[in-house]
């Protein structure tokens, strides 16, 4: 049991140093950022988020052997815990959060969010979809009257060099320039899973489907 002991901490030790080798793409909070912008832009068309309110989360039997725990365990936990918390604030300290409140990306938000008013019925109509790459792209120019064929080309291109602009300036203002891949291909996955019921998308071997 002794061995037991030593050996949590030791081990927490051992997973800490690990982490603070490498400064990494913070994904969890990208995606948090994108789907924050994301449904801002949609608005309404936004899929609501699925889940169970916290009060109906299903609750351990009674008798669980997890409430039985030795206070061994508890001890070691609480020896990892404490060593973790030494250890990590450096590793924190290194890691970028990802950033999306510069005036940069306000004023992109804000002409993104004015523009899906008029982009909006042609999404549903099938003209329109999100391609794989982050942007959006004509589907079906047939689906749109002649008249308006030109207006529809003006705002894609106005969208998309907005689109390109905030991968960018998010990936700057977080002072890694070089995520804006990784930028791009997080907002490609939410636009697609907040994206409203019809609208039609690129999967990733760029054929053309309907939510």
């Amino acid at each position: 049991m002794l061995k037991k002991l030593v050996a949590y901490p030791a081990t927490g030790l051992f997973l800490a140093a690990c982490v603070t080798i490498n400064i990494y793409f913070p994904a969890a909070a990208a995606e948090e950022a994108a789907r924050t912008i994301v449904r801002d832009v949609l608005g309404k068309e936004a899929v609501p988020e699925a889940g169970k309110p916290e009060d109906q989360a299903p609750k351990p039997p009674e008798g669980d052997k997890g409430a039985q725990r030795p206070a061994q365990s508890s001890t070691a936990v609480a020896a990892v815990g404490w060593v973790l918390n030494a250890l990590v604030p450096p590793v924190h300290a290194a890691q970028a959060d990802i950033n999306i409140n510069t005036p940069v990306v306000a004023q992109l938000r804000r002409a993104m969010e004015s523009r899906q008013g008029m982009l909006s019925g042609f999404y549903r109509s099938g003209a329109i979809g999100f391609d794989n790459n982050g942007l959006i792209a004509v589907r079906d120019l047939a689906a749109v009257p002649l008249p308006q064929r030109g207006r529809l080309r003006q705002l894609v291109g106005d969208e998309n060099t907005d689109r390109n602009a905030l991968y960018r300036e998010i990936a700057r203002a977080n002072g890694h320039p070089e995520w804006e891949s990784d930028i791009r291909n997080t907002f490609a996955r939410v636009w697609v899973q907040e994206a409203g019921s019809g609208y039609w998308y690129q999967d990733a071997a760029g054929n053309w489907r309907q939510k």
